[in-house]
């Protein structure tokens, strides 16, 4: 597969404000002139379905089974979006991407390694990946707050705490880090500056 687009992944423990900053990064780049496809993970497709229902009932499958959703779902992400957006020239948000795996599922007890590079096998690398940074009691007070929510099997707080090192230990040229904790408008500049020095 040939890449002529750009490809940009927001990634975040939950409550960091990845789905405000991808709307409001792809009215950014439309206004520059770019093609823009906003995206997410999980996706809606048979897998991405499968795994949002684990979000009320996470122990009904395995963590390796776990896992085995979330490649499926990636590769089929891929397949059938990600991958023919880029060979057009478009430019691909994703609100999480294969470093969401290896940081949840790695904080489940598997290899943040393997999974790094299992993804990395058939999943193309993006041109920047920007890693939403926020204390957890920060994010869970987010997700209570702002979104009225429960919290789900994947937010819960000792767990969001291990997700949040596995993140910190994620080093690749793609990636950067942006603090969150500003408001949304400023959080946005932080992105521009960074994606456009």
């Amino acid at each position: 597969m040939e890449k002529k687009g750009m490809l940009i992944a927001l990634e975040g423990i939950d409550g960091t404000g990845k789905s405000t900053q991808v709307a409001m990064l792809a009215k950014a780049l439309r206004r520059m002139g770019h093609d823009v496809v906003a995206t997410r993970e999980p996706t809606d497709g048979s897998h991405g379905r499968r795994i949002r229902a684990l979000y009320a009932d996470r122990n009904s499958v395995s963590r390796e089974e776990e896992l085995r959703l979330f490649l499926a779902d990636r590769r089929e992400h891929v397949e059938k979006l990600i991958g023919p957006a880029l060979a057009a020239g478009k430019t691909v948000v994703t609100d999480r991407y294969y470093f969401s795996t290896a940081a949840y599922q790695g904080a489940a007890g598997l290899d943040p390694v393997e999974i790094l590079a299992a993804n990395e096998a058939f999943a193309p690398e993006p041109d920047a990946a920007i890693f939403l940074t926020l204390p957890v009691e920060d994010a869970i007070m987010r997700i209570r707050t702002y979104r009225r929510e429960r919290l789900n099997d994947f937010e819960q707080e000792e767990y969001l705490r291990r997700v949040a090192a596995v993140f910190d230990g994620i080093e690749r040229p793609c990636v950067r880090r942006v603090d969150a904790g500003a408001a949304a408008g400023t959080v946005h500049k932080r992105i521009m500056r960074l994606l456009f020095p």
